[in-house]
């Protein structure tokens, strides 16, 4: 597995319709893709962290250069102060009971 954590910041009017607008821009609907996680952090609220998971990192790769990426992105980023900071990297452990 491969992915990414990002660390992001909500614009001040954004937090209450974080939520539907990932929704909306289609966050966690591309191609080999596992799953997305997005935490608001309890101490500021407008901070997120956002984390997603593709099968493998050609599949993490072919989407970053995808067009409906790009729309995706571009969706996310009216909801967002500025660009996200990225943390990509393969996935070394992980541990999922009751899933």
């Amino acid at each position: 597995m491969y992915g990414t954590v990002a660390r992001a910041f909500l614009k001040p009017d954004g937090v209450a319709d974080a939520a539907a607008g990932l929704l909306q821009a289609g966050v966690g609907t591309a191609p080999g893709q596992i799953a997305v996680y997005v935490y608001q952090m309890d101490q500021n609220p407008r901070e997120i962290r956002i984390v997603a998971l593709f099968e493998s990192e050609a599949a993490y790769r072919q989407n970053a250069a995808s067009p409906e990426q790009a729309a995706r992105f571009a969706q996310v980023m009216t909801l967002l102060e500025r660009e996200p900071e990225w943390h990509d990297g393969h996935v070394i452990y992980q541990n999922t009971p009751g899933l």
